[in-house]
Order: C-alpha cells, then sequence, then structure tokens
C-alpha cells in the first residue's frame, strides 16, 4: 500500500510569532497547522469542491517536541490519514527544523460543511481523492 502524498510548505519564525521564552507560541503553531491545511486543500483540491466546500477544525492533538527562534525555519509536511468518516477527516501535521529535528507534530480532525448551507456535508470519495495515494 502507497503512501499518502504529502503537502509541504515552509514558515519562518518572525518576531511577532516569538513568545517570552524566546521561541514560537504554541497559538502560532495551531496557526501554522491551520495554514497548512489550508493551503494543502487549495492546492490539492478540485476547484468545483473548493468552491462548494469549507473545512473546520474540530479537534487538534498536539505534541511540542522542540521549538525554533526567530528568522529560523519551520518545515511543514501534511497529509490525510485513512478514510473519511461521514463528514469527518483526519490529517497528520509535521514541522522539522533545518536538521530535520521534529519540532510538533499533530493529528488534527476536520468537518466539511457545505459551503452554501454551513451544514455538514459528508465526504465523497470524487472530494478526498485528489489526497489519496495512487492505487497499485
Amino acid at each position: 500500500m502507497s503512501e499518502a502524498p504529502t503537502f509541504k510548505r515552509d514558515f519562518i519564525a518572525e518576531p511577532q510569532h516569538i513568545d517570552a521564552l524566546g521561541h514560537v507560541n504554541n497559538s502560532v503553531w495551531v496557526q501554522w497547522i491551520q495554514d497548512l491545511a489550508t493551503a494543502h486543500w487549495e492546492a490539492a483540491a478540485q476547484p468545483e469542491h473548493v468552491a462548494a466546500f469549507v473545512w473546520v477544525v474540530i479537534r487538534h492533538e498536539i505534541d511540542y517536541r522542540g521549538n525554533i527562534e526567530a528568522g529560523e525555519t519551520a518545515h511543514g509536511k501534511t497529509w490525510i490519514e485513512g478514510d473519511p468518516k461521514g463528514a469527518k477527516s483526519l490529517r497528520r501535521v509535521e514541522f522539522t527544523n533545518d536538521a530535520g529535528k521534529r519540532l510538533v507534530s499533530a493529528a488534527t480532525t476536520w468537518a466539511m460543511l457545505d459551503r452554501e448551507t454551513g451544514r455538514l456535508a459528508r465526504v465523497r470519495e470524487k472530494v478526498i481523492a485528489p489526497f489519496r495515494a495512487p492505487a497499485g
């Protein structure tokens, strides 16, 4: 079985991201998780699905294992894990530093909503297909 395709994006820690301890604040990591997931959706999903649906976070499970300081880069990687369940889908996220050390890892659960009605929408195969590993 092939691995799910990943989406990558770098984030540079800027002075406004730094907390009293001198490194990226935990709330910034949460924002970067959301930014990475949104960018992945917009890059991989079919345009008609981006127009019809919106995703909202219903659960974050985050492990903070390291950190970076201002001027340093966090290399983000995300992928969809497993099959959706109704309107819900599980996304994995990892951030590493330049040396490849894992800084933050997360399992986030998202729910898909119909953009027009604001109601939950079951994740159909044609919507999730661009995020799956090719068969074979």
